[in-house]
Formats: structure tokens, sequence, C-alpha cells
């Protein structure tokens, strides 16, 4: 089917990047998480991986890079490096950018230079492909924006400067484990939303990043839109079961949607 066919009526195209690194102790790997501020009009005050909206400029620089004009995939793909750049200083798959010009193209990009402009200027390419896809989600909650978001995991460059998070939006960055923000979720010291949370559990089965590529390897990248289904008398907030999530449904009651 089409996005048309399939997607919610005003669906925003949106990426979001989580991306892994070996925990200094051992053990499972972190990830990096950001907290919405509390002001936002979705998902206020939540845990979430980076990204954001994906602009028109982000499909000039996919199609630069070899993807077809207009290509979904690949704009969303550079959305959700430019997205990471722009909201925690991070800059992933960029080889050719050095750490002591990070703080500078972060500082463009916040000030609305266009990112094809600046790769032009320098005459860097991005590493797109580094991004393994696991995940598409569309939830169309009533009370919340609906954003057609394309998931992808990627494995955390070498840095040594500080990340901070760009304050219009968020508050708070860390690095976990997707079990360890599960604790912190379930003991009620951070909040998630219903998609985080199921694709918390879902990063939670792999320990590293290569476990986790094979195991978004070996399952599809379906749409994702929750739906309400009674069971046992209550009402459940449900996703397919053949995507590789280990929990398809909650109760409805107990979500937090937006």
């Amino acid at each position: 089917m089409s996005d048309a066919e399939t997607l919610p009526d005003g669906a925003i195209p949106a990426a979001t990047l989580v991306i892994m690194r070996p925990a200094e102790g051992g053990g499972p790997a972190e990830i990096l998480m950001v907290k919405r501020a509390a002001n936002m009009a979705f998902a206020a005050g939540a845990m979430v991986f980076p990204g954001g909206r994906i602009d028109p400029d982000d499909h000039l620089v996919a199609q630069r890079h070899g993807y077809a004009e207009r290509d979904p995939d690949g704009a969303a793909r550079v959305a959700a490096l430019r997205e990471t750049l722009e909201e925690t200083g991070l800059a992933v798959g960029w080889p050719g950018l050095i750490e002591s010009e990070v703080d500078a193209v972060r500082k463009a990009l916040l000030s609305d230079h266009l990112l094809s402009d600046i790769l032009a200027d320098r005459g860097d390419r991005l590493a797109l492909d580094a991004l393994v896809p696991f995940a598409r989600w569309c939830p169309n909650f009533k009370e919340a924006r609906t954003f057609d978001t394309r998931f992808f995991a990627v494995e955390a460059p070498m840095h040594g400067h500080e990340l901070t998070v760009e304050e219009a939006e968020h508050s708070h960055i860390f690095w976990a484990s997707a079990r360890d923000t599960l604790g912190m979720a379930d003991r009620g010291e951070v909040s998630v939303i219903f998609p985080t949370r199921r694709n918390l559990e879902k990063l939670a089965q792999a320990d590293d990043f290569a476990a986790f590529s094979a195991h978004a390897g070996a399952h599809p990248i379906d749409l994702v839109t929750p739906w309400i289904e009674d069971r046992g008398g209550k009402a459940h907030l449900c996703i397919p079961d053949h995507l590789g999530y280990p929990v398809t449904s909650e109760p409805f009651e107990r979500i937090r949607r937006a």
C-alpha cells in the first residue's frame, strides 16, 4: 500500500536515531536518551531518542547521496543525523567533521543554515549507510500530533567533548542501557511514551549493536499503528506480534501516549 492509503491524515514525516555504545564496565550497550522540555506540545517531559521532523532540505541531501528524488528512507536517514547533531552535539555519520568543528556546525544548523549548503561548502559526505533501520511507527492518538517516524540504530562515534541538549526542546541528556531506562520508568523516575517503551523493550533483547543489527535484520519493518482491543474485560493498546517486539499489548489505563 502507499503512504496515502495507510497513514492518518496530516501525519508528519519524522526520524529518530538510537545511538549505542559499549558500557564502560561491561554489560548491555548504553543508549543516548534525551528528556523533552516540559513546555513541549508533544511528549513533554518524556525520555526519547534524538530525532525530529524531516525537512525539505533533507530530501535534497539524500538525493545528492544517490537516493531517488523524494525517497522517504534517504531523507529520514539525513534527518536522523541532522537532528541528533542539533539536539545533542554528537556528530554521527559525518566522517569529514573533526571534533573541533562540531560546535560551529551545530550552531550553524540551529541558526537555520541548510545542511545541504554546509556539506557542499565543506565538500563532505554523510555515511548514511551506517544507519540500521529497524522500525516505523505512526500512532494515531487523537490528543497528540501524528508522526510517521522511521527508527534507525547506529554505533556511537568516538568523541571527547561533553554532549549538551538543545535547550529549546530538551532539558536533560544521559547514557543508559535499555534495561536500565525501563527500570527507571517502572520506578517512576522517568516518563516514557508507548512507542519509546516498546522500542526500549525491543532493544533490551540485544547486548550490543552487532546483536541488535542481526535482530533487526531478522524481522520485517511494517508500519505500526497501535489499536485498542478488549482483552479480559480491559482495554489494551496493541501492536502486531510479528515484528520482534517482546511485549505487544499494554492496559490502556497505564499508558502514556504523548
